[in-house]
């Protein structure tokens, strides 16, 4: 198919290759020439401009810090895009945000979903994100070649805004265990306890998880470089306690981890790995 691939950044740029590698024409935009040109050295296409990625383009693709910057650059899909375009939005945003692009699409006669991954940097460049896909099922159905080059799990969660809503739960379990790993380091560390052994033992039990798989090692070295920043962590914690307050909804461990996650960003760590709330937890131990 042609795409167009709209945000370059650390999980676009490695998403975007994936395309190419899987045979799609990539024409790729974002406002670094750097990443654009790189993305044309591994054989996809620099665009100048949002309106030029988009020409022709079968499928549009957007991969964007936050919900306002989606809201500056959907208008433009939706007008420029061709007839029965499909619009796949896979930034992190709020649901409301979501459902108002996929209402305005579908007026102009554009599909439209909304489908945040799940999986960090190393996710999208092994291709092995989870992708939750809120929208219509047979728009779901006819994104599945291009988002079966992007993850190795992809679900359809519901109607235009269900992803987001996945996608905020993903985030409050994400930055609950995160907290939790960094509880038992600094325990095991004041224990006199060797902190790599003992989440050696922990990730092959009941309390294993992704988290511990990736970052236990790291964690224990204190290597905080940025695969999902904190500051991004930090939009999403916001987020999920407003959908909870829109859902009518109490998640009392939810604002905790929304509390340790702005600490970690008022502390002044928030171009650091979400991994980095070790160093908050630390912090509140002298």
């Amino acid at each position: 198919m042609n795409i167009g691939f709209i945000g370059l950044g650390i999980m676009g740029s490695p998403m975007a290759a994936n395309l190419v590698k899987a045979g799609h024409a990539v024409t790729g935009y974002d406002i670094s020439a750097e990443r654009v040109e790189q993305l044309a050295g591994l054989g996809g296409k620099g665009a100048t401009g949002v309106v030029d990625a988009v020409a022709g383009a079968d499928v549009v693709i957007t991969m964007l810090p936050d919900s306002p910057q989606v809201e500056e650059v959907a208008p433009l899909v939706v007008e420029y895009g061709k007839p029965n375009l499909l619009y796949v939005d896979m930034s992190t945003i709020k649901p409301e945000t979501s459902r108002r692009v996929a209402r305005q699409a579908a007026a102009a006669g554009v599909r439209a979903l909304d489908a945040p991954v799940s999986g960090g940097e190393r996710g999208a460049i092994d291709g092995t994100l989870s992708i939750m896909v809120g929208g219509e099922a047979e728009d779901v159905a006819a994104a599945g070649p291009v988002l079966g080059s992007l993850g190795t799990s992809v679900v359809h969660v519901g109607p235009a805004g269900a992803g987001q809503t996945v996608k905020a739960a993903n985030q409050l379990v994400v930055g609950g265990v995160y907290g939790l790993v960094s509880e038992a380091i600094v325990l095991l560390e004041a224990s006199g306890v060797d902190p790599a052994a003992g989440l050696d033992v922990l990730a092959a039990g009941l309390a294993g998880s992704r988290i511990l798989e990736l970052k236990r090692h790291t964690m224990v070295k204190r290597e905080f470089a940025p695969g999902f920043r904190i500051d991004l962590h930090h939009k999403d914690m916001g987020i999920a306690v407003a959908a909870a307050r829109e859902a009518g909804v109490s998640l009392p461990l939810t604002g905790q981890v929304a509390q340790l996650i702005a600490a970690a960003r008022a502390q002044g760590h928030g171009s650091l790995d979400h991994s980095a709330l070790l160093k908050v937890i630390e912090r509140l131990n002298g």
